[in-house]
């Protein structure tokens, strides 16, 4: 009764933080401060649950690290003109008649070779929403767009840490595991790209207006050097180098350009890489081309440290054991699917992190998937088609918060427009009820 209870006013909580616009990180730390007292009352020690939120908290570390480095990479990246230039480029490249598709397309590519969502965002991602600002696109469906494409390659990439994730918690291979994802997406896939295709006809790129690569060259040194550290990230990963290492030295790559190209001084480069990159002279870019350093992730980096703690003392403390029971009855595959999609939609919210999303949604189904004789290649596609692209849907789990903070748009405005997101658990569901009720037929 007390975890219901719990659940109920972390909820409410959750929702009204977020429906008053309030920072949400404070909702969670309602939330933390819910299940510490619940895991008081259940008979552990004051020690032993705080022993357990800071089991879970070093969790934490290794996403802040990465929080960080996105943060850098944003900033060096502007300081050095080479998301300027990508915009340049891009502008006399693509067609403004189907920016939207070609935003899609390019995340997809991009992120099937770095592995990340949030190094997709944080790179190009950033790039294309300067590009949509200035052609007066509506920033949404844009930010839709681009997080579709950034979650194609964190769900199948052999770069992607939470694919290996997946196959080290279900025993699988991890090219096994790609072949089948790819599988079960291509029609969610295909649907996404046209839906994007027909948006972009009614919202083409309006750069007429301003004349934005004008205005870039005015202020900004623009060559090919200039795409340098952009190159450099895309050809490491061309290597399988880790993501981290490769977003090291394109930061390197991209200050060394910013301070002999741009011309920034070195104290001004420090000031970017920690408090953001931003304009000072008078030009509509200064709206535009600015946010990234290490101090725009700290409330993210808080966020991930409170959620992780959260989902320690919600693991350590056994309070989803009692989940188990309610999937004894389950018969079917749609159903254990449906059951799996609902729990990776709980546990992404309370765990605030998708890797935590993927662990305790494989931890809490993996007995009912042995039961019903599903294969582990089975069980691994589901919580891929589950877990891991849901999590961007919950505003206050970093999965979504981080990308929607890097473009610096709404958290939830998107989530009408990441078609491919939403479209992958759907048609897994409705093709698994179609062949059971096939097979039904056929007997």
């Amino acid at each position: 009764m007390d975890l219901i209870v719990g659940i109920a006013f972390s909820f409410f909580a959750l929702i009204f933080f977020l429906y008053k616009d309030f920072h949400i990180e404070f909702s969670v730390l309602i939330c933390f401060f819910i299940f510490f007292i619940i895991a008081l009352k259940r008979g552990y020690s004051f020690k032993s649950v705080l022993k357990m939120a800071y089991e879970g908290g070093k969790k934490s570390l290794v996403v802040a690290k990465i929080l960080i480095l996105i943060g850098i990479i944003t900033a060096s990246w502007m300081a050095s003109g080479t998301v300027q230039s990508i915009v340049y480029y891009g502008i006399k490249i693509i067609n403004p008649d189907f920016f939207i598709v070609y935003t899609f397309l390019i995340c997809t590519v991009v992120s099937y070779m770095l592995g990340t969502a949030f190094g997709t965002v944080g790179t190009v991602g950033v790039a294309l929403m300067v590009m949509a600002k200035g052609g007066n696109l509506n920033p949404n469906i844009v930010s839709g767009a681009i997080i579709s494409g950034a979650y194609f390659g964190d769900r199948c990439s052999p770069m992607s840490s939470s694919a290996h994730l997946v196959r080290n918690l279900t025993d699988t291979d991890i090219y096994s595991n790609i072949k089948n994802m790819v599988k079960t997406s291509i029609i969610p896939f295909i649907v996404s790209f046209f839906i994007y295709f027909i948006i972009s006809l009614n919202n083409p790129l309006k750069l007429a207006e301003n004349n934005l690569n004008f205005e870039i060259e005015k202020l900004f040194t623009i060559n090919f050097l200039m795409l340098l550290p952009a190159i450099v990230i895309l050809l490491l990963s061309c290597f399988k180098v880790n993501v981290n290492k490769s977003m090291i030295l394109s930061i390197v790559t991209a200050c060394i350009i910013a301070m002999f190209i741009q011309k920034v001084s070195f104290y001004k480069l420090v000031k970017y890489i920690i408090f953001g990159y931003k304009i000072d002279k008078n030009t509509f870019l200064k709206n535009i081309l600015k946010g990234g350093g290490i101090l725009s992730m700290a409330k993210s980096s808080f966020l991930v440290l409170i959620s992780c703690g959260l989902a320690g003392i919600i693991e350590s403390s056994n309070m989803l054991d009692g989940l188990y029971k309610i999937f004894n009855n389950i018969s079917t595959h749609s159903i254990l699917f449906l059951a799996t999609l609902l729990v990776s939609i709980i546990v992404s919210s309370f765990g605030g992190n998708q890797s935590i999303a993927i662990v305790l949604t494989a931890e809490i189904m993996r007995s009912t998937y042995e039961k019903l004789n599903i294969s582990n290649s089975d069980f691994a596609v589901s919580i891929e088609n589950t877990a891991v692209v849901l999590s961007p849907f919950i505003p206050w789990n970093i999965g979504g918060l981080i990308p929607t903070r890097t473009l610096n748009i709404s958290s939830v405005g998107y989530q009408g427009y990441a078609f491919y997101l939403y479209l992958i658990p759907v048609w897994n569901l409705m093709y698994l009820k179609i062949k059971e009720t096939g097979k039904r037929k056929a007997t």
